[in-house]
């Protein structure tokens, strides 16, 4: 892969960083901006080419060269200088003090101090594969999910054997729509724990995922409709409903304009349309029901199958 461009995007991100938290001034920002535009240009690169990043952002990397303290080892991963000795008693101390408070942040849901706090943990022990993990999952939290895919990649790198960064990278990668690359994930982590129900279940909607179409509006977990109005059973009750005479008399009158299909009076004519279109629909929901109730089951399960599962990810560990 082009260094060059890896190096762009490094300083892209670090640049995108800085408009978000580095509480610069409406100048710096625009400077800024206009910066990461140029860079964008020159190099053909953006803050969405997650496949460019290095397992370290540009801040730590300059911070471990200045300090002496790491080096860069085996698929980039954070590993101790050989002039260094291991962090100290109190050093690790004062990491697992501080990965404890990213927890309790987690609890109260700031996952902003949630990666914060981690992040200090790894200044003060970079060759902890549970901090890499965990703010991993705070990344995920805030909608960063290209930093969760580099904090897994650094939990890996640490720790091979670490199911739980296996996971949250399926998880990262599904929320990219990088599915191909989530099954892999997924299937690593069920090889290391293989009673994981959670693993078992978001790999088969990464599967899922996988197998189908784009849906036509791109948007994740919508219903196959050209499946649904090819299915017999479907089209059959369909037809029923909009033979019904209510169903008739209440769109005609909503065509028309004003026409109160209920001959209620003194209220809206709009809002009693609108109750017996709901009304409708219940009816045809029952009718659906008891005539078909495979298929109703069918429509239940297409819609837990398209939600990942992230309910006993917990980073409390």
């Amino acid at each position: 892969m082009d260094n060059k461009k890896r190096l762009a995007y490094a300083i892209i991100r670090f640049l995108h960083d800085q408009l978000r938290h580095g509480e610069l001034s409406s100048d710096a920002q625009e400077s800024l901006e206009v910066a990461i535009q140029c860079l964008e240009t020159a190099f053909g690169v953006t803050v969405e080419d997650s496949d460019l990043a290095l397992p370290q952002t540009l801040p730590e990397i300059f911070e471990a060269a200045a300090a002496g303290r790491v080096s860069l080892g085996h698929c980039g991963a954070v590993v101790l200088s050989p002039q260094r000795t291991p962090p100290s008693e109190e050093d690790s101390a004062e990491a697992e003090r501080l990965k404890t408070e990213g927890n309790e942040q987690m609890k109260v849901e700031n996952f902003e101090a949630a990666v914060h706090f981690y992040g200090k943990a790894i200044e003060l022990n970079p060759a902890n594969a549970v901090y890499f993990c965990n703010r991993a999952a705070a990344h995920s939290k805030l909608g960063n999910y290209a930093g969760a895919v580099q904090d897994c990649e650094r939990a890996i790198c640490i720790d091979p054997s670490y199911s739980k960064a296996y996971g949250r990278m399926g998880l990262a990668l599904s929320s990219l729509n990088k599915h191909t690359e989530a099954v892999a994930y997924y299937r690593k982590a069920l090889e290391l724990d293989p009673d994981n129900e959670t693993y078992k279940s978001n790999l088969k909607v990464a599967e899922l995922r996988l197998r189908e179409a784009p849906s036509p509006t791109g948007g994740v977990g919508s219903f196959d409709i050209a499946g649904l109005l090819n299915n017999p059973s479907f089209m059959s009750m369909a037809s029923n409903l909009m033979n019904n005479p209510q169903v008739q008399q209440l769109m005609s009158g909503m065509i028309s304009g004003g026409h109160n299909p209920l001959g209620t009076p003194g209220t809206n004519p709009s809002q009693n349309d609108l109750a017996s279109l709901i009304q409708a629909g219940q009816q045809f929901a029952q009718q659906m029901q008891q005539q078909n109730p495979e298929l109703i089951e069918q429509l239940r399960s297409q819609i837990r199958s398209r939600t990942p599962s992230a309910s006993s990810d917990d980073p409390r560990e």
